[in-house]
C-alpha cells in the first residue's frame, strides 16, 4: 500500500491557457493534510478553472502537479478516487430524502452496507442533521442543503476536499456554523481542504495557509500573518462626524499619513482610516481633526486585516515576493 505523504498539493509552474488568455499561469504552491488552504482571488482570477486542473479534469497547457502523492498527468482516476468535490452544484436530489441521497452515494462509491450506514449516521450527527434525515432535501433552506452537500462531500473518507465558495448564498449565522463545522472535520479526520471563498473574515478565521491569486497569477502565498506582515502598516480608524474630503487631504498632507480614506459604518457615524507611515505620535492627527471641526467618538489603533491584504494586492500596487 502506498505511504501516505505529508503534502496533498504539489504544483510546479502549472498553467492553463485557453486561446490568448492564461486562466492559471505559472501556479506553484502546496498543502498539507489535515489543513485548510483558502485560496483567494476575485471573480475571473483561475480558482475554479485551477480546482478543475488539479482534479484532472482540465488537462494543463504546461507544468505538473502531484496531489495526494499521485501524478496529475498519469493517475488522475487516482485522484478522484481518493477527494471530494463541492463545487458550484450541491449534486443533490432534491425528492428523495437526505439518508436516500447519501446512501445513493455511497453505493456509487462502491461502500459496503455495513459502512455506509455507520458512515452516514457519524456525518450526520456530527453536522446536526440526524434528526432531519427522513425529510425531503428539497423542503429545506440553502444552508441545511448545503451542509448536506458537504456530508456527501466527505462520505467516502476522502483525503482531500475541494470546496469551491460553500457559503456563497448562505447567510451569516448559516456560513459561521458551516465553517465551524468543516474545520473540525479537518481536525477530526485529518482531511486537507483546499477552499476558495469571497468571505476574507471567514478565510482569515479558518484558513491555515491562504494564497492570492488575481488574473491567473499567484500574488502571495503564506499563513495569514505571514501576509499581513509583508504589507502591514500601523493605521488609525477614527468613529465620529464631521469628516470632509478637505480634512482627509489635509490629512494625506502630513509626512506621518501614508493615506487616508473614509469607510462609512452602520448607523449615522463615519470612520476614517488613517494609514501611517511607521510608529508615530497620533496626537497631533488627533488635533488636526478636532481643530477642523470633526465630532471624534472613537479612535482606536490597528492593523491590517486579510481583507486589507488582499485589496492591496488585487488593485495591483507592488508587492513583496510570496511568503514561504
Amino acid at each position: 500500500m502506498r505511504e501516505p505523504t505529508r503534502i496533498a498539493i504539489h504544483t510546479q509552474n502549472l498553467t492553463r491557457s485557453f486561446g490568448d488568455v492564461r486562466a492559471v499561469d505559472d501556479l506553484c504552491l502546496e498543502t498539507e493534510r489535515g489543513k485548510v488552504f483558502g485560496f483567494l482571488g476575485p471573480n475571473g482570477a483561475g480558482k475554479t478553472t485551477t480546482i478543475r486542473l488539479l482534479l484532472g479534469l482540465l488537462a494543463p497547457s504546461s507544468g505538473s502537479a502531484q496531489v495526494l502523492g499521485y501524478d496529475l498527468a498519469t493517475q488522475a482516476d487516482e485522484i478522484r478516487r481518493r477527494t471530494g468535490v463541492l463545487l458550484e452544484h450541491t449534486g443533490l436530489y432534491e425528492r428523495l430524502s437526505a439518508q436516500d441521497n447519501l446512501d445513493l452515494y455511497g453505493r456509487i462509491w462502491h461502500m459496503p452496507t455495513a459502512d455506509r450506514a455507520a458512515r452516514i449516521r457519524e456525518l450526520f450527527t456530527h453536522l446536526d442533521l440526524w434528526d432531519r434525515r427522513g425529510e425531503q432535501v428539497g423542503k429545506w433552506s440553502r444552508g441545511m442543503k448545503q451542509k448536506l452537500a458537504v456530508a456527501r462531500t466527505l462520505l467516502h473518507h476522502p483525503a482531500l476536499i475541494f470546496l469551491d465558495e460553500p457559503t456563497a448564498g448562505l447567510d451569516p449565522i448559516a456560513a459561521v456554523a458551516l465553517l465551524q463545522d468543516l474545520a473540525g472535520l479537518a481536525r477530526q479526520e485529518g482531511v486537507a481542504i483546499f477552499l476558495t471563498t469571497h468571505n476574507l473574515a471567514e478565510a482569515e478565521e479558518l484558513c491555515h495557509r491562504v494564497g492570492v491569486i488575481n488574473q491567473g497569477r499567484l500574488l502571495a502565498l503564506g499563513t495569514p500573518d505571514q501576509l499581513r506582515a509583508q504589507r502591514d502598516q500601523p493605521r488609525l480608524t477614527v468613529i465620529g462626524r464631521g469628516f470632509t474630503q478637505a480634512v482627509v487631504d489635509l490629512l494625506c498632507e502630513r509626512a506621518e499619513v501614508a493615506a487616508a480614506r473614509l469607510s462609512r459604518e452602520p448607523g449615522p457615524a463615519q470612520s476614517l482610516i488613517v494609514e501611517l507611515t511607521g510608529k508615530v505620535d497620533t496626537a497631533p492627527i488627533v488635533s488636526l481633526l478636532v481643530e477642523s471641526g470633526v465630532e471624534v467618538e472613537e479612535i482606536r489603533k490597528d492593523r491590517a486585516s486579510l481583507a486589507d491584504v488582499f485589496m492591496q494586492l488585487v488593485s495591483g500596487e507592488p508587492s513583496d515576493a510570496p511568503a514561504p
